[in-house]
């Protein structure tokens, strides 16, 4: 004969306090990890809003005293941090340098060399957030000789980026080629980018069916790429790059941008078409013998040179 109803419900809510004892005692081990981990090496727990850090800005403004919110996530970076933590961490800097721009104009080359230490991560988040905040300090002119010495490490990067492009996940596509389009203005990394190696369907993120704010910024990026090596500075070397190079993938001789391109200028988004008729005249500019005329000008993306 099978249990009694009430004797079931009774085995089941058995079950469900062992559950919610198991639940509780996990969390309870989490907490106290991060806890351990170190009270003074954590940063506020209002930096993960921008709200808050935006509050901060206002009230330096109004009353002339620097938050502190700047020095002490630097502080905490320089803590032993799992990944996830220096992201964060990382991420909340980037947010401080750009809307608390007298702490940051504050700061010494010493953070930048600490934040430049971040590009040797084993994680590829933490070296695209560390690539990201360098990006804010480089809107500081006092910084950009300090940042332009991470050229080399900034290379190792662009691999990671690369991957991350051709990934199935919109959003760290676009994160991802809005750096790489910023990384495309600086003249010592520009053939590292051209020379990186690209899956063979690369060209997939130039088609039709891609969301519009990804086919504007890979369009962007495409046209940044152009102006780049077309540039006197740059024809003035003559480069080799790999088969299966961004380069070839884009450029080359069997590349088919164009007509992934002409697909693009009746794109329903408007935007996407001006970009496309902007990669065209561009690419039909580096056609051009001699000088080139003054309306084949580059674009602007979310990102400024910043130079």
């Amino acid at each position: 004969m099978g249990m009694s109803i009430p004797r079931c419900l009774g085995h089941l809510d058995i079950r469900k306090g062992v559950v919610g004892l198991a639940t509780g005692a996990g969390f309870v081990y989490l907490l106290y990890k991060a806890i351990r981990a170190g009270i003074k090496c954590q940063p506020p727990l209002c930096t993960a809003s921008p709200i808050c850090i935006a509050r901060l800005a206002v009230e330096r403004e109004r009353h002339g005293r620097d938050s502190g919110e700047l020095r002490r996530l630097l502080n905490s970076l320089e803590c032993k941090q799992d990944e996830y933590a220096k992201s964060m961490i990382l991420h909340s800097i980037t947010r401080c340098v750009y809307l608390l721009e007298a702490e940051a104009s504050a700061c010494t080359n010493d953070d930048i060399r600490l934040v430049g230490s971040m590009l040797d991560d084993n994680d590829n988040s933490v070296k695209i957030q560390a690539l990201n905040t360098l990006k804010a300090f480089s809107g500081i002119r006092k910084f950009r000789l300090k940042i332009q010495e991470h050229s080399i490490k900034l290379r190792r990067v662009m691999p990671a980026l690369m991957e991350i492009l051709q990934s199935d996940y919109i959003l760290a596509q676009v994160q991802a080629i809005r750096l790489l389009s910023y990384l495309a203005q600086k003249n010592d990394l520009l053939y590292d980018i051209l020379n990186c190696q690209v899956h063979s369907n690369f060209l997939n993120l130039f088609q039709t069916t891609q969301p519009g704010s990804l086919l504007f910024e890979v369009l962007v990026f495409a046209e940044r790429l152009s102006e780049g090596r077309n540039s006197p500075h740059y024809r003035a070397v003559k480069w080799h790059y790999n088969e299966q190079s961004l380069h070839e993938a884009l450029f080359g001789d069997e590349s088919r941008l164009a007509d992934r391109l002409l697909a693009l200028v009746i794109h329903p988004e408007e935007e996407v078409q001006i970009q496309a008729c902007k990669v065209i005249v561009s690419l039909q500019c580096s056609q051009d013998v001699g000088v080139r005329p003054s309306s084949c000008r580059p674009s602007h993306s979310y990102f400024n040179s910043g130079e």
